[in-house]
């Protein structure tokens, strides 16, 4: 995978991330100094525990999970595993990514997973 579409994904994420933020800032006024110093802070900052716990706490289930796929992917970016399916290793599609850039698996996977689950 080139590292121009990885930049591109990062970029991408980082912006999901700052809308999720950004509605929670609206919703609380107490959370803007908290999101500040999320937004401030490096990939590292952003990561902690207490920070991360807090804001999960005060967003809605769907947010918050959106919220830690991206974290999640963001962190894969930088361990250099961006764009790899969790379950079988191979190389997730670009266009899956452009659709879903904090994908965890390929589509392959992701029907075998749903098909266990139901």
């Amino acid at each position: 995978m080139e590292q121009s579409f990885i930049d591109e994904m990062k970029e991408a994420l980082k912006t999901q991330r700052s809308e999720i933020l950004k509605s929670l800032a609206t919703q609380n006024d107490d959370m803007k100094n908290l999101i500040k110093t999320v937004e401030s802070g490096d990939e590292v900052d952003i990561a902690s525990d207490a920070i991360e716990g807090t804001l999960l706490d005060a967003l809605g289930a769907q947010d918050s999970k959106r919220l830690q796929l991206i974290n999640n992917a963001l962190d894969r970016i930088i361990q250099g595993k961006y764009g790899r399916c969790l379950k079988c290793g191979r190389e997730i599609p670009e266009e899956r990514l452009r659709a879903l850039p904090y994908a965890l698996m390929c589509i392959q996977c992701t029907t075998e997973e749903e098909r266990r689950h139901r």
